[in-house]
């Protein structure tokens, strides 16, 4: 089956917790700090895999976690870095934050890309040793790694594109001029996925050409396939619209030709501006002389490249493949997806946004800001309660409890942990 689009939650490992402890040895006393911090939280990374052409590999698997970084312990030893995930995706996939849509990277080369970053392992406590407090018995804890719901969008990378009809010849065209083998049917739709082949001319050079699914009237709005492969002619430089010019299925060639144009325009006005070159198919069995002309004067006076073939024949093919290569020369490179992501803060959560309910003589606070303030905080230390006594003054959170209506006596319940608040 060929997946195209898919959508999936990476998380970046937290980073370890720093350690409390202090250097016991045998004749020495006051040994003082020597907690270790925290290991680093693992990353997930993207790498490019040649041999993926879908994304089927995330059709039920949605969630992916890199590992935790280790806590520290004791005789300053940090705790082992968490291991980076790495995921495997095919050339050309596009990622984009699912709730704004900006794209993220184009996997458009064999480069690595970290997508989210692990949390940064907490400090053991020997860092917080200073001339006046020899003996902190708190340490701080690991950040959480960033987390992200993403979109993933297979775009190929192809120089030309093969649009048409279904049935007029497409993939017959691919497999003579490439190594391609494509299904080949008399009924339509029989191409259900794009197929990508590689054109040799000349000296060694090549093009990649792609086979497209049948676009029809609609396409653009959901009808047939052509929907749902419209995408993969995104990055098409040039576009070899196929007609079927013999009229074998009962369809006059101009209407074919203005109807898959109008899809194009459709789904992209940009796109309906590339360059293309007018394919007229299966002219060994043409019959009507009168619709072979009028479709010639027709796309002369709109003053496109034409040029008749019979891909079942072999009839014209090479002059064909000729001036695809010659028109490609004049163009720019495949276009390449520009980053414009903003990525967010990634300390999550502000005093302000405490959430503070009240139910009779107790008041519980809940936050991420809190959370992670508490995770920083050894509540059996005196100087450390004191500390987050400060932080919560400093940042008003007392002074809002106040003007909701806090009693002296009353209870503060902070998710595993209450106090009585005194004024």
């Amino acid at each position: 089956m060929f997946v195209d689009k898919a959508t999936i939650t990476v998380k970046a490992g937290k980073g370890g917790n720093g350690c409390v402890s202090f250097h016991r040895e045998k004749y020495i006393s006051n040994g003082g700090p020597d907690g270790g911090d925290g290991g680093r939280g693992g990353s997930i990374v993207l790498n490019v895999d040649t041999n993926m052409s879908t994304l089927m590999d995330f059709r039920y698997k949605r969630k992916y976690e890199a590992g935790n970084g280790a806590d520290g312990t004791a005789k300053n030893k940090s705790g082992k870095d968490g291991k980076d995930l790495n995921i495997r995706v095919p050339k050309g996939t596009v990622v984009r934050d699912k709730e704004s849509g900006a794209v993220i990277v184009d996997m458009s080369d064999v480069e690595s890309f970290r997508l989210v970053r692990g949390g940064n392992g907490g400090w053991g406590n020997r860092h917080f040793a200073t001339p006046t407090r020899q003996a902190p018995r708190f340490a701080k804890a690991g950040m959480h790694g960033e987390e992200l719901d993403v979109e993933l969008e297979l775009k190929l990378l192809a120089d030309v594109g093969l649009i048409g009809y279904p049935n007029v010849g497409k993939s017959t065209l691919l497999s003579v001029v490439s190594k391609a083998h494509p299904k080949i049917a008399d009924y339509h739709f029989t191409t259900l996925f794009p197929n990508l082949g590689v054109v040799y001319f000349g000296d060694g050079n090549s093009f990649v050409i792609a086979d497209i699914p049948g676009i029809i009237e609609g396409a653009s709005g959901g009808a047939g396939l052509g929907h749902d492969f419209l995408r993969h002619i995104d990055r098409c430089r040039l576009i070899l619209h196929v007609v079927d010019i013999s009229g074998s299925e009962g369809r006059d060639p101009i209407t074919d030709f203005e109807t898959i144009n109008k899809e194009l325009k459709s789904y992209s006005p940009e796109l309906a501006e590339r360059p293309q070159i007018i394919v007229a198919n299966k002219c060994d069995i043409a019959q009507d002389e009168e619709m072979t002309g009028g479709f010639k004067n027709y796309i002369k006076n709109k003053g496109y490249p034409l040029y008749l073939i019979s891909a079942a024949t072999n009839t014209g093919v090479k002059e064909l493949v000729s001036a695809t290569a010659a028109k490609l020369s004049e163009l720019p490179p495949i276009a390449v997806f520009k980053a414009d992501y903003v990525p967010k803060p990634r300390i999550k959560g502000t005093p302000e946004e405490l959430v503070i309910e009240n139910f009779d003589d107790v008041w519980t606070l809940e936050g991420d800001w809190i959370e992670r303030l508490m995770g920083n905080v050894n509540f059996e230390d005196y100087e450390s309660r004191m500390y987050f006594d400060r932080v919560l003054r400093n940042a008003g959170v007392y002074k809002r409890l106040e003007n909701l209506g806090i009693a002296d006596g009353d209870t503060i319940s902070i998710y595993n942990m209450e106090f009585e608040y005194n004024e």
